[in-house]
């Protein structure tokens, strides 16, 4: 049987229609007709001018810089998220304060960033942004955040990496700060195989970080710059496998969204197992259908369930290793992590891919019940066996 991934890329027929026009025109290269239209279409799409990217991460990076984050500030960032939400804080040479989870929706919870802004602010010692990220394609409770970073004047740079076509109080995820990045890794939702977005309501800042995405070269006849530039620009052949990809994320959402329904339909009757909180204010992509295990009530722990996953064939992975957890950031201050910890500890990401058949899924529900039944079968015989000796000893 073939492996049973995590997450792989899915074509939806047009893509290569724009790859081979790219080819045939000879625009290979970052500039070209499928980046201007990938730009547009997406602005379309989401509702904010645009510009495509070679990474979510090189987004994150020029969004900061365009709230002016630098050398010696500090940013806020949940530490439950992948590292390169807060890695591109230090390529600025400013450092991360990580913020922990809420159990309703796993994403920056409210509460402790007031009670981060509010000691900070006593201190005088405000960040210079906060990154939110939309984890697991659910956006973060963004009305009581977004009020906090009013009333401490701190922008708010969205990382909607893992979350393109979810929704909050009906608006695109993404459209609820200063400046939002997506990512288009062969993994996400859609994919062009490896390319960022960075969109923001402020025309000028977009034209800004497009310049500063190819090098900043100032307009001259010879190679000049002014400002420090970076090699971030997407291709156009690869923005053409984005425009293809595009037109069908709200089916790509719906199919994945299914598949993480189904896996909770077919556990109903299994304790200690549970979906991630798809929140009531907005539409949950289910990017990765996550889970939490309670081992008592399961039967095994996460990561013995992985294990057994493995022995399937199936790939299945832990949810993210909080940040104040890695070695690269333990010595960053932080703001409560034990919720962090927990579903770190707890959460498993099963096989999420929009092309997923019934049937390989049907493959990965039988593992999972599997390694559940047999170690409750296993922990009944040791039980057993130890109520043995106590008997012998009654009837002696």
């Amino acid at each position: 049987m073939n492996r049973i991934l995590l997450s792989v890329p899915h074509m939806g027929g047009t893509e290569q229609i724009y790859v081979n026009e790219a080819f045939a025109s000879n625009w290979l290269s970052t500039v070209g007709p499928n980046i201007d239209a990938f730009e547009r279409e997406f602005e379309q799409r989401i509702g904010l001018p645009a510009v495509a990217l070679s990474s979510g991460t090189a987004a994150i990076h020029l969004g900061l810089r365009l709230l002016g984050v630098g050398a010696g500030d500090e940013v806020l960032c949940p530490s439950l998220t992948f590292a390169a939400s807060c890695n591109p804080v230090r390529y600025l040479g400013a450092a991360p304060v990580f913020l922990d989870s809420e159990s309703a929706t796993w994403n920056l919870d409210p509460n402790i960033l007031e009670d981060a802004l509010r000691k900070r602010s006593r201190q005088k010692n405000l960040p210079s942004a906060l990154i939110v990220v939309h984890l697991y394609g659910q956006c973060a409770d963004m009305d009581p955040i977004a009020s906090l970073c009013r009333a401490y004047e701190v922008p708010v740079l969205e990382d909607t990496a893992e979350s393109l076509g979810a929704t909050y109080r009906n608006q695109a995820a993404g459209t609820l700060g200063s400046v939002a990045a997506f990512s288009f890794n062969g993994n996400k939702i859609i994919t062009t195989t490896g390319g960022g977005m960075l969109v923001s309501s402020n025309q000028t800042w977009i034209e800004k970080a497009r310049f500063w995405s190819q090098q900043a070269r100032d307009p001259a006849l010879w190679y000049q710059h002014s400002e420090l530039g970076y090699n971030y620009r997407m291709s156009n052949v690869l923005a053409g496998i984005g425009r293809g990809q595009l037109s069908v994320l709200d089916l790509r959402v719906s199919q994945r969204r299914a598949v993480a329904l189904r896996y909770r339909d077919s556990f109903s009757d299994l304790p200690g197992i549970c979906l991630m909180p798809q929140a009531s204010f907005g539409e949950h992509t289910n990017w990765l259908a996550c889970f939490l295990i309670e081992e008592r009530e399961f039967g095994c722990s996460r990561d013995r369930l992985i294990r057994s996953l493995d022995e399937a064939n199936v790939e299945a992975r832990p949810v993210w290793k909080p940040m104040h957890l890695q070695p690269l950031y333990a010595g960053c201050e932080r703001y409560g992590g034990a919720v962090a910890e927990d579903l770190f500890r707890r959460g498993i990401c099963l096989p999420s891919s929009s092309s997923l058949s019934e049937r390989d899924q049907l493959i990965v529900v039988n593992a999972v019940r599997r390694a559940a039944n047999a170690n409750r079968l296993d922990s009944l015989k040791e039980s057993r066996t130890s109520l043995l000796p106590r008997k012998m000893e009654a009837g002696n």
